[in-house]
């Protein structure tokens, strides 16, 4: 069974006797500091996932810098991001959209990439041939970030408890552009596509569920269908403790979500064993920084004695700012003995 068999085996619950597909998120951070350690990691446990390439046929006019460095860098919707440590995502510290602009009517300064429409599809059909691997698009809305970094985070708090009716208006236009960018590439030979929002501070959700049900579901249960209509997977991405809608996203028929699991009730996720993959995750605030190997071989375990039910778990963690090279091997090498016949 090649890699991108075992990725839909896994997430259809149909995986009996074969181990867990394997997926490393890693940092620049680490790639720079624990070169050699990374290798032999990519070489122990070969990754099942990869990501089409993203060749653009033109370049944005907003780009400007680099990322994951220490100095200003502007990205392709024109946010400006400040970094003070080499090798991680930086904060945007003047939004677009100023705080004294209460009715959203200044919205010139922010671009629409639409340049990523542009893909080079023969590049990709190509890329989707010549691999065994399950392929995710490159691209990745994420409304609720977006909207942050365009406008501030605390100032967004306050526009959402009585959203001024310019801001819905871009929040359509922004939501039409991602459809639009998620109808392209679901018709390029990919397997699934991705999206994102860390919706969880460490306790609770950062807003009241009922304006997540409000104004982003309605968003999500769109991408979702895209994806399916397509035939397609769909996957997702947010930090934080996000119980409060794993039902939601459950319903939607969400394929695979990536959370922070340590940062939850393992108990309670269990609910949604056989429901929806969960795509990872392993602590990386606690145990892969400062745990033992016997911590990390008792947290997989947990993970897999809880969720796992013919698949329906990724092996995956992320090799980020403070994890150790060999709590990250741990894993992998755990996940396989598990699962494993």
């Amino acid at each position: 069974m090649n890699s991108r068999e075992l990725v839909i085996k896994t997430l259809e619950f149909e995986n009996v006797g074969y181990r867990a597909p394997r997926n490393l998120w890693c940092l620049p951070w680490a790639a720079t500091r624990y070169p050699d350690q990374l290798a032999n990691i990519r070489k122990d446990f070969p990754d099942d996932f990869t990501h089409a390439p993203g060749i653009l046929e033109a370049e944005s006019p907003c780009l400007r810098g680099e990322k994951f460095r220490t100095d200003s860098y502007v990205d392709d919707w024109g946010c400006e991001f400040q970094s003070i440590c080499p090798g991680m995502s930086g904060e945007v510290k003047t939004p677009i959209i100023a705080s004294d602009d209460l009715e959203w009517n200044d919205l010139s300064r922010v671009h629409f990439p639409v340049e990523w429409l542009a893909f080079d599809r023969q590049v990709v059909r190509d890329f989707y041939t010549e691999t065994d691997r399950f392929v995710i698009t490159p691209v990745c809305p994420r409304p609720f970030e977006r909207l942050q970094f365009l406008r501030g985070t605390e100032m967004l708090y306050m526009d959402l408890m009585d959203p001024p009716q310019n801001m819905l208006r871009f929040m359509e236009r922004m939501h039409a552009f991602y459809c639009e960018l998620l109808e392209e590439w679901c018709r390029a030979p990919v397997d699934a596509i991705q999206f994102m929002d860390d919706w969880g501070a460490q306790k609770s959700l950062l807003i009241n569920p009922s304006l997540w049900q409000r104004y982003f579901a309605p968003m999500y249960r769109e991408y979702i269908a895209i994806a399916h209509r397509h035939g397609k997977k769909a996957f997702m991405h947010s930090d934080g403790n996000i119980e409060a809608i794993y039902p939601y996203l459950t319903e939607m028929g969400l394929d695979a979500l990536n959370s922070q699991l340590f940062c939850m009730n393992l108990d309670t996720l269990s609910a949604y064993r056989g429901k929806i993959t969960f795509w990872g995750e392993i602590d990386r605030q606690h145990l892969l920084p400062d745990g033992s190997a016997v911590d990390i071989e008792s947290a997989v375990e947990s993970v897999y004695r809880h969720l796992w039910r013919q698949g329906g778990c990724v092996a995956q963690c992320e090799f980020g700012p403070g994890a150790r090279p060999e709590n990250v091997y741990e894993v992998f090498k755990t996940w396989d003995r598990l699962t494993t016949a």
